[in-house]
């Protein structure tokens, strides 16, 4: 298994962050790639970059990022006032997949939550990534709720 270690992204991250997003058959209808950063993607880095509750991840192999992923922690009434982990926008590169190197990154995305004294981990995944749904429930998640998305 790769040594592969795991970092806050930095501005510089971002074009190998947005390729990776766009390198699946949904990411690639949804992700604006081209020969210059889209300004919106660096918008949405400066806000995660200064909220305190979310946190842009990068998974490297040397210099090369080779997997990403957004935590958010989530402050919650519910639950006697549990915080929730979320992950979502996970995405390993295609030559790594199925290498052990989303394990790695789950299981540090986990402990990060268990630093931040979560009580839930959750995420979402479409319904259209079979391979995904059965990554997570190796890992232990369950498919417990039915989640809902609105398009504005």
């Amino acid at each position: 298994m790769k040594t592969i270690t795991f970092r806050t992204a930095l501005l510089s991250d971002l074009p190998a962050i947005v390729a990776l997003l766009a390198d699946d058959e949904l990411g690639a209808h949804r992700e604006a790639t081209g020969s210059t950063l889209d300004e919106r993607y660096v918008a949405a880095f400066r806000a995660i970059e200064v909220d305190p509750n979310q946190r842009l991840v990068v998974a490297v192999d040397g210099e090369l990022v080779v997997g990403t992923l957004q935590l958010s922690f989530i402050p919650g009434i519910a639950r006697t006032g549990a915080w929730r982990g979320q992950i979502e926008a996970v995405r390993i590169a295609a030559p790594l997949r199925d290498s052990g190197v989303g394990q790695q990154m789950f299981e540090w995305a986990l402990s990060e939550c268990r630093l931040r004294d979560c009580r839930i981990v959750q995420l979402t995944t479409d319904k259209g990534r079979p391979d995904a749904h059965r990554f997570y429930e190796k890992l232990g998640f369950v498919a417990s709720h039915e989640g809902y998305k609105l398009i504005l």
